[in-house]
């Protein structure tokens, strides 16, 4: 994954160009996200968040703006993405390139459509090694493409750093998370209308079961050790 650092300049506008066929940029999913992740964790949230495959910190910078008393904490192979997300953040940030060097007692942890860039030989450590960094009760928000979207496929096929993409469906996400000893608390999916359809978006938290949302969100808890 340490590829990413060749778009680490210009992963933003890459991104935007990506998704500007939605009539959004990138900043609304972001946001999505991370009002998704506020509300669920509430805003005056005092615990330690790892954003695991931060990049350069689009979602961990709006967590760490709509969760002040959060500790949030960074993660990436990508060094070259790391220094920019130093550089640009209003607040110091603990951010790690290595992940035996991950503390072991967060809170939650966010995977942020960073798993389909992980081969499928490689997932079940990938599990393992975020269950192992959460404490007891810690969470896991997984955020994930959802292969059975058309629209997403696209959107994957014609993105210049996904090219390595292996899209993994909403149950494999839940098996392998399962596997690792996570109970699954939440599933569903997310993202359903583009902005000229913006006004049927108070209708999303009802369509949640329906597969063909452009994401799906799985949140998983950590119930003992080992």
């Amino acid at each position: 994954m340490a590829e990413f650092d060749q778009y680490s300049e210009n992963y933003k506008e890459v991104l935007n160009s990506s998704v500007d066929f939605s009539g959004e940029d990138s900043s609304y999913f972001v946001n999505y996200k991370a009002n998704y992740i506020v509300q669920l964790l509430g805003p005056d949230f005092k615990g330690k968040i790892l954003d695991f495959g931060c990049g350069v910190g689009l979602l961990l910078e709006a967590l760490a703006e709509k969760l002040p008393l959060a500790e949030v904490h960074g993660y990436d192979v990508s060094l070259e993405s790391l220094a920019i997300l130093a550089s640009r953040l209003g607040r110091p940030v603990k951010t790690f390139s290595q992940i035996v060097d991950l503390d072991k007692d967060y809170a939650v942890v966010v995977v942020s459509n960073v798993l389909h860039h992980i081969p499928p030989s490689q997932r079940k450590t990938a599990f393992a090694n975020l269950y192992e960094s959460l404490g007891i009760g810690g969470q896991i928000i997984v955020v994930e493409h959802n292969p059975l979207n058309p629209l997403t496929q696209w959107v994957v096929k014609h993105c210049p750093f996904d090219d390595d993409a292996i899209l993994l469906k909403m149950g494999e996400t839940c098996e392998r998370a399962k596997m690792a000893g996570f109970k699954i608390l939440r599933k569903y999916f997310i993202v359903f209308f583009p902005k000229t359809m913006s006004w049927l978006r108070h209708l999303e938290a009802k369509l949640k079961w329906l597969c063909l949302g452009a994401q799906y969100v799985v949140v998983g808890q950590k119930e003992k050790n080992g």
